[in-house]
This record gives C-alpha cells, structure tokens and sequence, in this order.
C-alpha cells in the first residue's frame, strides 16, 4: 500500500488538513478561519474540499445562510479533534521513551533568521546536545510566517516581533532598525534620518495574510503627528522588498543587519532612531512547548543566552 493511502487506492486526510478543519468548525466562517492560521480564503477552502473529497463526504454545507457543518461534519470533527491529540500523544510517548530529543525538528526561518549568529549559536549546541536528532529549516516568506507555526506545519520557527497572541517566544537579540532607500536618494548620505525626513516617501506593504497590526507597528502607521504611511508596492519576503526600493517603487524599514545581509547595488542603509529595535524571537506554540524536540530547542537557547550574557536566559 502506498504511503498516505487507504484502501482502493483513496488519499487519507493529512492532519494539517484535519487541523483546518477543526478551525473551521470553530469559525463556521471560512475567511475567519482562513485569517486566523494565516493562509489565504482560496487555499484554505481547497484543503477543506481536498479532505472532504479523500474522505468521501461534504463536511461543510456552503450557502447564502452561510457556513454550517453537516451532520457528517459535527460527528468526523469529534473524530479529526481526537485523531490529532491522539498523534501528539503518540509523539510525546515516543519522544520521552527514546531518553533523548530525537526523530525529526522542523524550525521555520522568515528569510535568513537561521543563519543570523544568535540562531546559529542555538542550532550548534541544539546538534552537539543532540546529535540523532534531525533538524530540517523551513524558508518562511511574509505570507506564512506565523501561519506555519499556528498551523502545526513547523515545530518551532525564528521569526521577528512583535508577535500574535497564541505564540510564545523566548527573545535571542535585539537591534536598531534601518531605512532602505535608493542609493541615490537625497537622504543616503545621511548618518540619521527622522520620520518627518521620510514623511513624503513611499513604503513598501505587506499582502493581505501578514497581520495589519504587525505591519503598522514597524512601520509606525500612524506616524507621531497622525500622518498615515502611503503605502506602495506589496513584496513577499525581504529580497523582494529591497528590490522594490533598486528600483526606486518604495522605501523599506529593516533590522540593521541588513546591511551586511542584503548589501545590494543601488541601495543605501540609513539609521532612524525613531523606528525603535527590532526583535529576533524563538517562538512555538503553548500545545508543543512541552515536546521534547521543541524542550531541547528551548533549552539550546537559554543556554546560548546564559552563555552571551551571564545572568540572562
């Protein structure tokens, strides 16, 4: 029998899918549901028309009264929630049999989070502690960056604050920010700029999964004086976001190690103390913090952190 498949040859439902089910069954709204793990409306409804057709029923009657399970969906909603706490039992038994944290750590990475020294630091000690363990680094994008995480699909992930309530963090480090512009904007030669400075410059937006509040936050929307941020091009990931700035469509706002990450033709760093630091976090959720591969994780970071500043951590 191949692998995920029943009998006759039918897919069996993966548990991400049997996950976004029980949101939905708790929404009973699939643009709710969809917003609050952070996917777009069009592939959530896809995974719920996936698993309804591997499974052979309609799960959700779709209609102008709205979102509502059917008979067949209340009763497999009971049956998917005690499927997934059953599988986490099983990965916790297994783990804490096995004496060590092994089997297989999926960490996301929004860009290159992963290779910044705190995080390289962790995933040094977190192999030398735990050398049988396999450590797989996810590429997050804007779009999926907290969706990943609240999904299940990765166990633990490097992202930057602030971050959405139902995630937990431990922080790694913490920088001054930066304001990418064009290398030839009358501002580049500049060793500060204020937010008044760049009051009349466009910045770059986020697509509509990345949380509202996220973005406004670092990009301080409104400004000081209420002024709202004008908006232009919307990017994907950080790559995207510097180009936009070589080809003079935007500004960004960064960590300070872009400069040395992202050290582009055409663009130029510029310190804005008025954007505050940013934040680089280890985070996971409350229901994994416990698990042994995400407790070694945990624990590699605390001591990294006691051993960068005796005290801390």
């Amino acid at each position: 029998m191949s692998p995920g498949r029943g009998t006759g040859g039918v897919r069996e439902p993966s548990l991400h899918q049997l996950r976004l089910f029980l949101v939905l069954a708790e929404e009973l709204h699939f643009g709710r549901a969809a917003a609050r793990v952070y996917v777009t409306q069009p592939a959530f409804s896809q995974q719920i028309r996936s698993l309804e057709q591997r499974l052979g029923v309609t799960l959700v009657a779709r209609g102008g009264r709205g979102t509502r399970l059917t008979p067949a969906g209340r009763a497999l909603a009971e049956e998917a929630r005690a499927v997934v706490d059953a599988m986490a039992r099983l990965r916790r038994t297994a783990d804490c049999h096995a004496g060590t944290a092994r089997g297989r750590l999926l960490i996301g990475s929004l860009g290159a989070e992963a290779a910044m020294p705190h995080a390289h630091a962790v995933l040094a000690h977190l192999r030398e502690l735990h050398p049988d363990l396999e450590i797989e680094v996810r590429n997050l994008t804007f779009v999926d960056m907290f969706g990943a995480l609240l999904a299940g699909e990765v166990d633990a992930a490097f992202l930057r604050g602030p971050l959405p309530g139902g995630i937990q963090s431990l922080r790694l480090a913490t920088e001054t920010r930066v304001v990418c512009l064009p290398a030839d904007d009358p501002l580049a030669g500049r060793e500060t700029v204020t937010l008044a400075d760049l009051a009349d410059r466009t910045v770059v937006d986020m697509p509509p999964e990345v949380p509202r509040a996220w973005w406004d936050h670092l990009t301080v929307n409104p400004r000081p004086d209420g002024t709202p941020v004008r908006y232009g091009p919307v990017i994907r990931d950080t790559e995207a976001m510097v180009f936009a700035v070589t080809q003079k469509q935007a500004i960004a706002f960064l960590p300070s190690a872009a400069r040395h990450l992202y050290p582009r033709t055409g663009v130029t760093y510029v310190h804005c103390p008025e954007l505050g630091v940013s934040t680089a976090e280890l985070a996971w959720l409350p229901d994994h913090r416990d698990e042994p591969t995400v407790t070694a994780l945990r624990e590699a970071a605390h001591h990294v952190l006691r051993q960068a500043h005796p005290g801390q951590g």
